[in-house]
């Protein structure tokens, strides 16, 4: 009864012309971000937080997750026409929907793409309307040594996820819990890591780190990897319209990439690439003609889209509920929430029920204007691709300046940015993912804050960390993924060595 208290409340507020205004923005931003390859709905974000301050919490939450779901979808534009993947969870999406491109049938994969996009948003906006109270429930019986656990796995987890190699992604995490800590302590009002630089005695915005590490770099970064504009083919809405076949044939494929994308989005770090390419895996094993995947299988497309899009929205469980970011794009998030002063966790629910609810309310109109929005005019998203590369980054390098010196009219820090950029660029070139930096620099002050009020409340005891079956659970975790990590790095070594030996026993 309550859950439908909540939701006509909710649905009442996100029905206003201003929020209904904001659904549309975000939605049609994410979509054209998406198309455009190389940038990405964490650039979008980044992009946008500057003008987040001026707007109510609520409006801003609904803008920025608009932009957030809707480059999921976008995403998935490029990959089928293109070859190249929009977003980084589109990219499973080039295996299957370009082969079908390329065979004349890009309207039905589109298509396919569009409903597969919806029933996993749908799903997840189900479980998010009922797992985020329960869980915020469930983490009020928390204390400090709980969340330090929590946050301490939340972070270990994020570097044993993600793509690339777990010591590259863990020294990351570091980078970002250290640039994070530069400022003054709170504790002691003592200057950290400033350098005596003025500018820092405040510590590094999260919104200059953003901008440089994931809007100037993705920028620079597509600058010189493309040039000029991209040829596409051209769609019809009656190319689109798919058979018995195939709607049969994606039937399964959707609700199974569902599932796999719902479980997903919920664990911290995890995110929507790895979902899509779990859930290809797992159709691909699944399938009687699992010869068919890469020359253009249906289930091939509508298993990840609607595995990223579930995992998308179901990242705002832990998100909302635990105050962990539940992918790289949800800390860019639940730092857009702390600069309204509002601070995600167990009470978030409680304290902010209309925010919440109209939030929950939003998706489900967002999820349909997708619908409405991208089926019809699939041809103006394919116009926009024609767009010349070195006429449009200029312009966006220019309004990430304009957004990072509005936040404190700091010339300082546009050149912060812009170092950060250029660094960025430097070490993703040798395979450092930057992901992990931002969401070190946002758990890492709160797992300092959680680790000194263990360590008082139990008067120095480490014990006091492993006084509850909850922390002990997740110290267990954490040390679990660890070794995991260690094996997988220990195999890949031999792996390589036994390779290597045998190409030289072949060549003597």
């Amino acid at each position: 009864m309550d859950v439908l208290i909540g939701l006509a409340g909710g649905f009442e507020a996100a029905f206003t012309l201003q929020n209904l205004l904001y659904v549309l923005l975000g939605v049609t931003l994410g979509t054209f971000i998406g198309v455009l390859p190389g940038i990405g709905s964490m650039a979008a974000i980044a992009m946008l937080l500057p003008i987040t301050f001026y707007m109510p919490p609520a409006s801003a939450l609904i803008l920025l997750a608009g932009v957030y779901y809707g480059a999921e979808y976008g995403g998935s534009i490029t990959s089928i026409l293109l070859n190249i993947p929009g977003t980084p969870s589109s990219a499973v999406t080039c295996l299957d929907g370009h082969p079908m491109a390329l065979s004349g049938r890009a309207g039905v994969a589109l298509f396919i793409t569009a409903v597969a996009s919806l029933v996993g948003s749908s799903v997840a906006i189900f479980f998010l309307t009922f797992a985020a109270p329960a869980l915020g429930r469930l983490v009020l019986n928390f204390g400090p040594a709980e969340y330090f656990a929590v946050i301490l796995f939340g972070l270990v987890a994020t570097s044993t996820i993600t793509n690339g190699s777990t010591a590259k992604s863990l020294a990351m995490v570091a980078v970002g819990v250290l640039l994070g800590l530069i400022g003054m302590d709170q504790n002691s009002a003592v200057a950290r890591f400033t350098f005596g630089i003025p500018e820092l005695f405040d510590g590094i915005d999260l919104i200059v780190l953003a901008m440089g590490l994931f809007g100037i770099s993705e920028i620079m970064r597509s600058m010189v990897m493309r040039s000029g504009h991209l040829a596409t083919a051209k769609v019809s809405l009656k190319s689109m319209i798919p058979t018995r076949e195939d709607l049969r044939a994606s039937g399964f494929p959707m609700v199974r990439g569902t599932a796999v994308g719902s479980f997903l989005g919920t664990l911290p770090g995890a995110g929507q690439t790895i979902a899509s390419f779990v859930a290809y895996a797992v159709e691909k094993r699944v399938s009687r003609t699992r010869e068919r995947f890469g020359k253009g299988a249906i289930a091939g497309i509508s298993a990840p889209e609607s595995a990223n899009n579930a995992a998308a929205l179901t990242a705002f469980i832990p998100t909302l509920s635990m105050g962990i970011p539940g992918s790289a794009t949800m800390a860019l998030i639940l730092g857009a929430l702390m600069i309204h002063g509002i601070t995600p966790g167990p009470n978030f629910v409680a304290q902010n029920n209309e925010m919440f609810w109209t939030l929950i309310a939003s998706f489900w109109i967002g999820s349909f204007l997708l619908i409405i929005l991208n089926i019809p005019l699939i041809g103006l998203w394919v116009q926009i691709l024609k767009i010349p590369y070195q006429m449009l980054f200029p312009m966006i390098i220019v309004l990430l300046c304009i957004g990072v010196y509005s936040v404190n009219n700091s010339p300082f820090d546009v050149g912060l940015a812009l170092m950060l950029g250029v660094i960025a660029v430097f070490l993703r070139s040798y395979g450092f993912e930057m992901a992990p930096v931002l969401i070190g620099f946002i758990l890492g002050p709160m797992l300092e804050r959680y680790f000194r009020r263990s360590i008082q409340l139990g008067r120095g005891e480490a014990e006091y960390f492993v006084s509850s079956g909850i922390s002990m659970f997740f110290l267990a975790a954490t040390v679990l993924l660890l070794l995991m990590a260690v094996v997988a790095g220990v195999r890949s070594v031999l792996r390589g060595r036994t390779e290597s030996s045998a190409i030289h026993s072949l060549r003597s």
